[in-house]
């Protein structure tokens, strides 16, 4: 296949695909020096979990990622996966680099042991050190597995009408990308190399280079070099068919030249998955690890990466790069991987050529290109511009600043700086699941524990936060964390139904207020004379996130009080106005037949300084980086609106009014976290006949999921029957809430939800 012209197929469908990242890190102590403990027992089996197991040694975690539809999503489950990790390693952290740190002698570095399913594992792993080295096995990378959407192979495959089957034709393409990838696999290297310098412990092994081997050696990507873990012998497979490939490789075996088709260490290998006969995907392993990023890889980077495949799938292959061409790439790959530093001409092949002219022609021709085929996407331009600028200015490129690093604190030193601050962005962001930001943070929560446990996940819908989740023959399907099938769809619908909840626990002897049920406005609002002077709350009988609550404490405002019933009639055809229960709000979260977290939430306040006006104060608050909007951050932020408002005229107050100092001023009488209350963890602080109270109400209502809000006046006495009341239960309450409260402890909800669910 010398050239595919399908112009004809133009649009971002050339970017559609799959794409999946493997990171190898070293654990290493807080000195720098190799950890020597075993892989941490609460990832469980090594053989068995999807995302975190180890590579060669004990001591080196290997990250994992599912192929997913966008780069920057499996960027970001990388970097997800990197903070569970850096979350359970106590007092190590995680080496930021290809290139191994303070290594204690062969025979002390532990190779990863398994159980007896492992023994072949084991076995192949023993027979790596004794051939290479164990201290060779510890160069980590990372790599980049992709492969074409299916919609654009079929394309592509109408459009060439061949007589060849659709298998056939999709091996050819991915071939063709193997052969084009391997002879411009420099150009990432040049301008993303990042492994330039080796901890003085650490002996350099070169015995198939002609260049002289050098301890102190500086080069730009020393794991990429002849310097770095590669085979022993030149090895050139045949890359015309997968026939043709496979058979090369078996040779190579009889030969002796290597043991087994994995131990071959190709720059670029495709990968048989779904059959032994067909191409499934591609995998690129020429990716150092970047310290100047946490996740160790940038979406930039990779964007990168994925245009040049797909430059060299829509150009001419200039020959059929039999042995002698891949001599000759592997001697380029080399040469930049070793003198890359460089930004002036450099020795390759004992001939001095302008690489970054060569760089400079090579990107803009991929941005043409682009442009021909009529893909327009924001973060692939910014990727190939960004290129272009390192191209002519190399000096920008990362790998000048870990060397600036190096020289002014040291090679270990500066690594284990960098350790640690992503350790401390990995504890500030521990509600975080990168990538999947959009989606509601109690899904994200639930997700992180997924993955923490080995549980596989798909998002059905991302939109609607509904996650398959699968461990064996454990399939659950949840939606929005706390939508399961542990509750029946009928409990589900008394929940959301304020007035058939109140019916149900009534009828069990629980406490509710007191009120009446309007279906009409005009009858709402007639029966005012009936409400006045009394404290009273006006609600719709179905609402969520506390959407058209009101509350009237006096309720001697009659145009206030028909605004409020309007208010509520936006959300439901029904409403409920009842008594005012006095006392603190507390949601309490029930699993089962546990009561699993308990907060008090204070409603959306601000504290004067004297100087500020309520709106500024507003809007000083509202910066804090764990306020947002959507339910994605642990709190959310103040809003400004009109339900604030009639608060605030109630207290005579309005947004441009000027508290006095230290006056706290509250915009909310609902305490609901959702409109930007305060959650104060109080599980330990509530005696334990407030909680059997909310056991004994999810029991009335058949659910085993459920935030149920009680007010309390004191919760420093036991409850009776007329000192509590349940205003109401929630079938979908949120977790990260109870996870990241504002005060107090984590209780660790998207823990107790996974138990829960058998996992």
């Amino acid at each position: 296949m010398k050239q595919l012209t399908f112009n004809s197929i133009k649009g971002n469908i050339w970017l559609e695909g799959l794409f999946g990242l493997e990171k190898e890190n070293l654990r290493v102590d807080t000195t720098g020096k190799l950890a020597l403990t075993p892989h941490p027992a609460v990832f469980g089996n090594k053989l068995k979990h999807p995302y975190i197991t180890t590579d060669f040694s004990e001591s080196q975690v290997e990250m994992i990622t599912p192929p997913l539809p966008e780069i920057s999503q499996a960027v970001g489950f990388l970097e997800t996966i990197h903070d569970i990790v850096s979350l359970e390693l106590g007092n190590e952290l995680l080496w930021p680099q290809s290139i191994p740190p303070i290594l204690p002698a062969d025979q002390q570095i532990p190779i990863a042991s398994y159980d007896e399913d492992g023994a072949e594992a084991r076995e192949y792993r023993e027979f790596l050190a004794q051939k290479y080295g164990p201290k060779n096995q510890l160069f980590s990378g990372i790599h980049f597995n992709f492969s074409f959407s299916d919609k654009l192979l079929e394309m592509l495959y109408r459009k060439a009408n061949t007589a060849i089957s659709f298998d056939d034709f999709k091996d050819e393409i991915y071939l063709k990308t193997v052969r084009q990838l391997l002879r411009l696999r420099w150009l990432y290297v040049l301008l993303y190399g990042c492994s330039p310098v080796v901890d003085p412990s650490f002996e350099l092994r070169c015995k198939m280079s002609p260049y002289p081997v050098d301890k102190n050696v500086i080069a730009l990507s020393i794991r990429n070099s002849c310097y770095g873990y590669r085979n022993f012998d030149d090895l050139y497979p045949d890359y015309s068919s997968v026939q043709a490939y496979k058979a090369s490789i078996d040779q190579m075996v009889k030969d002796q030249k290597i043991s087994a088709p994995k131990e071959l260490y190709s720059a670029i290998r495709p990968k048989f998955i779904q059959s032994p006969d067909h191409i499934s995907y591609l995998e690129f392993r020429c990716i150092d690890i970047d310290p100047t990023t946490k996740a160790g890889i940038s979406t930039e980077a990779l964007h990168f990466l994925h245009a040049l495949a797909l430059y060299g799938l829509l150009t001419d292959e200039p020959d059929d790069f039999g042995p002698k061409v891949q001599q000759q790439a592997n001697r380029y790959h080399t040469g930049v991987a070793l003198y890359g530093l460089n930004s002036t001409p450099f020795l390759i092949d004992e001939e001095r050529q302008n690489v970054w002219h060569k760089t400079q022609t090579l990107i803009q021709e991929i941005i043409k290109l682009f442009e021909l085929q009529g893909i327009v996407y924001p973060e692939y331009g910014k990727a190939l511009n960004q290129a272009l600028l390192l191209a002519q200015k190399p000096e920008n490129r990362k790998v000048y600043e870990v060397l600036s690093g190096v020289v002014k604190d040291g090679y270990v030193q500066y690594h284990i700086q960098k350790a640690g601050e992503y350790l401390n962005d990995s504890r500030d962001k521990s509600y975080q699941f990168h990538g999947l930001e959009d989606m509601e943070l109690s899904t994200q929560l639930l997700l992180r524990e997924a993955a923490k446990r080995g549980v596989s996940f798909e998002i059905l819908d991302r939109k609607e936060n509904f996650v398959r989740l699968k461990k064996g023959d454990n399939i659950q399907f949840v939606k929005q964390a706390t939508k399961t099938s542990l509750d029946n769809y009928a409990s589900i619908l008394a929940m959301e139904n304020k007035l058939v909840t109140k019916k149900i626990l009534g009828e069990h002897g629980i406490r509710v207020p007191r009120g009446l049920e309007y279906t009409r406005a005009d009858e709402a609002k007639t029966d005012f004379i009936f409400h006045q002077g009394k404290a009273i709350v006006v609600k719709p009988n179905q609402t969520n996130f506390g959407l058209g609550i009101t509350i009237l404490k006096e309720n001697t405002d009659e145009q206030t009080f028909r605004r409020a019933v309007d208010i509520a009639f936006e959300h439901d055809t029904t409403i409920l106005i009842e008594e005012f229960i006095a006392g603190r709000e507390f949601r309490i979260f029930v699993i089962g037949e546990e009561v699993v977290g308990i907060l008090h939430r204070v409603p959306a306040n601000v504290t004067g300084d004297g100087i500020r006006t309520i709106r500024e104060l507003v809007e000083l608050k509202n910066q804090d980086p764990l306020r947002g909007k959507g339910y994605r951050t642990p709190l959310e932020k103040i809003r400004l609106e009109e339900a604030e408002a009639m608060f605030l005229k109630q207290q005579g107050k309005d947004f441009d009014s000027v508290p006095a100092k230290g006056e706290v001023v509250f915009l909310r009488e609902n305490s609901n976290i959702s409109t930007g209350g305060d959650s104060i963890d109080f599980t330990d602080d509530i005696p334990d006949s407030y909680k059997q109270i909310a056991v004994l109400a999810a029991k009335a209502l058949n659910v085993k999921i459920t935030g149920l809000d009680m007010i309390i006046p004191d919760v420093s006495t036991e409850a009776t029957d007329d000192n509590y009341a349940i205003i109401e239960l929630n079938f979908n309450p949120a977790i990260h809430i109870h996870c990241h409260p504002f005060q107090g402890k984590n209780r660790k909800l998207n823990e107790k939800l996974m138990d829960a669910l058998g996992y």
